[in-house]
């Protein structure tokens, strides 16, 4: 049988062909799906799929993957998330697998490593490059724990992590996207660490014999197959113990860090966390309407920032419950005042967030006060359907920082899957590499506060607000799987789950027509020494004309982002790349299921299926 995109999305059937740059086409698969930036990292998990593995062990395969063949974007020395769907039980369960600061710093001791003069009030920030950004990485344990915990227990994880380890050892070509941010971040990785060379190319024309890979060139990173096959063979004390440990503490301590042995030893033990996942009903904007009576979307909790993404929702559905806005269709879906009450709700949910969101195993967050309706009620007072919130809202709006992260998705032919998300937060991290390990450190440290008031100052032990988010869409009528989603790109996360889901819901758009469409991107807001920074909002080339001058006259401070001569995508990455997995059931053989998957096209990758 065939099926078509509009037989599968029937509301979808006239936008074959969208006003904006785009020709891809959903794919389509009865057996699993990996939607991913990389086509080779894809290809890790389809192997796994096709060698009787599930969705969580493939997802893990492909994590491996992309480190492998996007080193600058994502890797081990980094951290992650996933939110899994068992189709049997049809519960939705979450995994924390970010790691903490070192036990000796503290807030004066990072300070005066700063010089920021220890108490004399200095407030500052950690730096992205600083040794002092680079927090226990828990990818480590996560790969390993998502395996044990969601896989299918059929594969090892010497045998998952295989296909990625091969690459290392015997090369494998450079894509696009990957070989110009490598080139951009070849200075940032000569500058932090003795270890260079180890994420390099060799080049006897080079100065100095080696330099970043060009696009299309076959690069061997032997020394990162070396840590995946000492993690697969032996386990998370393989990561945080013996070898890989001491190389890790010797390098940071080189740089003046404060990590210790016994901090990462302490991950092993306390590593990466089972955690209950928080949802918001959405029934809104027509939703409650249609066969599945709405849909239940699904974040991680805190520390991640999945909770702006439900706040936002929430917002806009008390917004048309008070008549505030209508009720949207098709017709409106990108509009000026469409996108107005979006940009509005998101200011609010991150103005809270910045301030109240933090390690929860430290700090009390609110979250069930957050997602209260009486408590969106009251935030939605804020909201003029005829003006932009002209200033600084609560306690600020997120900062406009880019991040390098990797966000996928992988179904299975059980009906299972898996929304995962892996980071060095930017670029490559502190760009630190630990000798013969071949990875680099995270700087997620970065995002500390240093302010002693505020619930995400930096403590000893203690998780970063994390930008990383991935996200898990139910039907409220019988908790079948909507899909799996994410954005990946900082701040610009929840704001891209906000848009792709209404896309889905209000524009009629199949999975990859609501990753194509153009995005916005509210700017910075977040407030230093009394002064309140950018407040703009970022519209991507190919939002239609009305729309951009209809922002503008409701008080938006717009900025049209467009692509450079020669630039095909660079300019776009501000928009975040996201990757989408639908499930629907066949409208005749009804005990038939087909997955359908988009990937974006402002990245190298694209929808694969098994």
């Amino acid at each position: 049988m065939v099926l078509t995109t509009s037989s599968v999305f029937p509301s979808s059937a006239g936008h074959q062909f969208m006003p904006w740059p785009s020709r891809r086409s959903v794919i389509h698969s009865t057996n699993g799906i990996v939607a991913c930036s990389q086509p080779l990292a894809a290809k890790c998990g389809l192997e796994i799929l096709n060698k009787g593995g599930n969705a969580a062990d493939a997802a893990v395969a492909v994590a491996a993957g992309i480190n492998m063949t996007e080193p600058c974007q994502t890797g081990i020395g980094g951290d992650m998330f996933c939110l899994f769907y068992d189709a049997k039980t049809k519960k939705v369960s979450a995994l924390n697998g970010s790691g903490r600061a070192g036990g000796k710093c503290t807030l004066e001791t990072i300070k005066q490593s700063l010089g920021l003069g220890g108490n004399k009030g200095e407030e500052g920030k950690i730096p992205m490059h600083s040794v002092h950004a680079v927090t226990v990485p828990g990818a480590a344990a996560g790969w390993v724990d998502t395996v044990e915990r969601f896989g299918s227990g059929k594969l090892t994880l010497e045998e998952i992590l295989a296909p990625a380890i091969k690459m290392g050892e015997e090369g494998f070509p450079v894509h696009e996207q990957t070989a110009t941010i490598w080139a951009q971040g070849e200075q940032s990785l000569r500058d932090a660490s003795p270890n260079f060379r180890e994420m390099m190319k060799s080049d006897p024309n080079a100065p100095d014999g080696v330099r970043a890979p060009k696009a299309g060139e076959i690069i061997k990173l032997p020394n990162l197959a070396r840590t995946f096959r000492t993690l697969a063979q032996e386990g998370k004390k393989g990561f945080y113990t013996g070898r890989i440990a001491e190389e890790i503490i010797k390098v940071t301590s080189s740089l003046g860090g404060h990590l210790t042995l016994e901090d990462l030893e302490h991950h092993l033990t306390t590593g990466s966390e089972p955690v209950e996942p928080i949802s918001l009903k959405f029934t809104g904007q027509g939703a409650g309407k249609l066969e599945n009576k709405g849909v239940e979307v699904w974040e991680h909790p805190p520390n991640g920032q999945g909770i702006v993404a439900l706040m936002a929702l929430g917002i806009l559905q008390q917004l048309e419950l008070d008549g505030k806005i209508p009720t949207w269709t098709e017709k409106d879906h990108n509009t000026a005042p469409y996108l107005h009450a979006i940009i509005e709700a998101l200011r609010i949910a991150f103005a809270d967030a910045n301030w109240y969101l933090a390690d929860p195993n430290v700090t009390n967050v609110p979250t069930s006060g957050l997602l209260s309706p009486e408590y969106l009620s009251e935030r939605s007072k804020l909201f003029s359907p005829t003006k932009s919130i002209p200033e600084y809202i609560a306690h600020g709006s997120p900062a406009l920082r880019s991040s390098d992260t990797v966000y996928f998705a992988v179904s299975d032919s059980e009906g299972n899957a898996i929304s995962f998300i892996n980071s060095n937060y930017g670029g490559f991290g502190t760009g630190i590499i630990p000798s013969g390990c071949g990875f680099t450190l995270q700087n997620r440290g970065a995002n500390f506060s240093l302010s002693p008031q505020h619930p995400n100052v930096l403590a000893p032990r203690k998780r970063p607000y994390h930008t990383i988010i991935p996200g898990l869409v139910t039907n409220i009528s019988d908790g079948s799987l909507h899909s799996v989603f994410g954005v990946m790109g900082g701040f610009m996360q929840p704001q891209g789950h906000v848009q792709t889901l209404l896309g889905q819901i209000v524009g009629g758009l199949n999975p990859q027509q609501a990753l194509d469409a153009p995005r916005i991107c509210i700017g910075a807001g977040m407030p230093e020494n009394g002064k309140v920074y950018d407040l703009k909002v970022y519209v991507e080339e190919g939002m239609p004309e009305e729309t951009i001058d209809g922002l503008r006259k409701l008080g938006h401070e717009v900025t049209v982002v467009t692509a450079t001569p020669g630039e095909k995508w660079q300019s776009r990455s501000l928009f975040g790349r996201g990757q989408i997995i639908r499930w629907t059931v066949d409208e005749v053989e009804k005990d038939r299921g087909v997955w359908s998957a988009g990937s974006d096209m402002r990245g190298d990758g694209g929808a694969f299926p098994a």
